[in-house]
Formats: structure tokens, C-alpha cells, sequence
């Protein structure tokens, strides 16, 4: 069985940084993509940023410049350092990849999530 398990939220001040840790765990094969959603309290959960296994990246409009992600594959573990932190930022990060487990299936998995509050 698969796992994705966050960490690194909390409330920082504006202007502040975070760092985001989220970690696979389980029958792993291979980890094709992994990315962080968020999703503010009324909204819709939203793409903040992407990475494949080579390292492509992609970053919605409103964090790039500010916001980085990366990844340790030998780890798998993938990280988004936060910085210049907004109070729009505040919301829920979700960690999300597509993971091939050991048994041949390839599937979506997410994260329990974790609270990023920015206050001004």
C-alpha cells in the first residue's frame, strides 16, 4: 500500500518562507509526477506546482518567482519551499503523484494535507 505523508505547515508572517516535505512510502516501483495542490477555505483545490521524474517543472502563475519545488528521488520525497509568503497563500497544501506500485498498478494518490496559514 501506498502512502503520501506531508509535512512542514504552519503560520508564518507575510513576507515569511515554509518549507513543505511530503513523502512516498509503500510497494513502489517508479513515481512519474508529484505536485502540491492547495485549497482555500470556499474554493476549489488548485495546481501551485508540478515536477516529473526528470525534473521539469511547472508553477501556476500566482507563486512563480516565489515558490520552489524539488525532489529527492532516491528518497522519494518532494519538497516546495515557500517564500515571500502572501495571506492569498493561506490554504491547504495537498501533495499529489502518480506512483506504479509493485503489483503493476499505476494510480493517483494524494496526501492527508496540511495548513499553511499567513497572516498580515
Amino acid at each position: 500500500q501506498v502512502q503520501l505523508v506531508e509535512s512542514g505547515g504552519g503560520l508564518v508572517q507575510t513576507g515569511g518562507s515554509l518549507r513543505l516535505s511530503c513523502a512516498a512510502s509503500g510497494s513502489i516501483v517508479s513515481i512519474n509526477y508529484m505536485g502540491w495542490f492547495r485549497q482555500a477555505p470556499g474554493k476549489q483545490r488548485e495546481l501551485v506546482a508540478t515536477i516529473t521524474s526528470s525534473g521539469s517543472t511547472n508553477y501556476a502563475d500566482s507563486v512563480k518567482g516565489r515558490f520552489t519545488i524539488s525532489r529527492d528521488n532516491a528518497k522519494n520525497t518532494v519538497y516546495l519551499q515557500m517564500n515571500s509568503l502572501k495571506p492569498e497563500d493561506t490554504a491547504v497544501y495537498y501533495c499529489n503523484a502518480v506512483i506504479l506500485d509493485s503489483s503493476g498498478i499505476r494510480m493517483n494518490y494524494w496526501g492527508q494535507g496540511t495548513q499553511v496559514t499567513v497572516s498580515s
